[in-house]
């Protein structure tokens, strides 16, 4: 077997208005580039007249050529059909910054995931800006950086955020419970490679102990949702959520620790389908191929 050969498995993301003719146009590429597909996934947007599509493929044969000669014939269909496509080697292992605030639950999930294999990521940075995660990150052969807010200065710890994400090359970053408000500014650069984690309550119960605002309200349901960052607080395109239900002999203590438990599961389940490539940006919303 060649060396291009065992390399991969190939995803091709494709979003586009929808005709007639986009799968045939697809499959019949791949198929004579030597290629033969193992997951295909499509969606068609009735309210919009728009099409998406996740395929999946490897090499089968010797004439499968290099990654960058795919993106260079396929180049054309995507003009065709008028493609937002990207076409990505799933066996590299993306680069993933972690920033963390005092809350160390989602961050331990995430480590632990990464470390047992169950997420497939390499994590070149761990970001926050208090000190209290630096052992067990540093335990976990992490390099970790602290960078406190000063007051009025949040720009320059930005600026240091920034710099951390392109010199580790990330391909996304995961706000892991990280309790700062980022910048419009930040945010346009995070833009589509940003998921953030928080409590289901909002807009409702804001602000500092909302489980013990929701016992105190007597809530049924408590949950998370994992969202794109935007530089709307909040209110970017959500991924995933979840719920757990919940009554009167709950203490807002064990509110508190069944939250959590949500949030990570919540939050790993959306940083698992972006490593893969399952997500495709809609707007406001997500079209997710599980």
């Amino acid at each position: 077997m060649s060396v291009i050969a065992e390399q991969g498995p190939y995803v091709l993301i494709v979003r586009c208005p929808d005709r007639k003719g986009i799968v045939a146009a697809v499959s019949t590429y791949l198929a004579k580039h030597d290629a033969s597909i193992t997951e295909s996934n499509h969606f068609n947007d009735a309210l919009n007249n728009l099409f998406f599509m996740r395929t999946v493929f490897r090499a089968d044969g010797a004439d499968f050529p290099d990654l960058d000669a795919l993106k260079e014939g396929f180049a054309p269909i995507g003009r065709q059909y008028d493609m937002h496509w990207e076409l990505h080697d799933l066996s590299v292992r993306p680069k993933v910054v972690i920033a963390v605030s005092k809350f160390g639950h989602c961050l331990y999930d995430l480590l632990h995931r990464q470390r047992s294999g169950s997420l497939r990521m390499d994590i070149p940075a761990v970001v926050s800006n208090h000190d209290d995660m630096r052992s067990f990150v540093e335990w976990s052969g992490i390099p970790y950086h602290h960078l406190p807010v000063p007051k009025g200065n949040k720009e320059a710890q930005e600026a240091q955020f920034t710099k951390i994400i392109q010199d580790s090359g990330a391909n996304l970053v995961v706000l892991a419970r990280y309790m700062q408000i980022l910048s419009p500014e930040f945010c346009e650069v995070l833009s589509g490679r940003c998921i953030n984690i928080h409590h289901s309550f909002l807009p409702s119960f804001k602000g500092a102990k909302p489980y013990h605002q929701a016992h105190e309200r007597g809530v049924k349901i408590i949950g998370a949702t994992a969202h794109f960052v935007t530089n709307v607080l909040d209110e970017g395109p959500i991924i995933e959520q979840d719920i757990q239900r919940v009554d009167h002999s709950h203490t807002p203590e064990d509110l508190v620790d069944m939250g959590r438990d949500v949030e990570c599961a919540v939050l790993a389940r959306a940083v698992r389908w972006q490593l893969e490539h399952r997500i495709i940006m809609d707007g406001s919303r997500t079209v997710i191929f599980k």
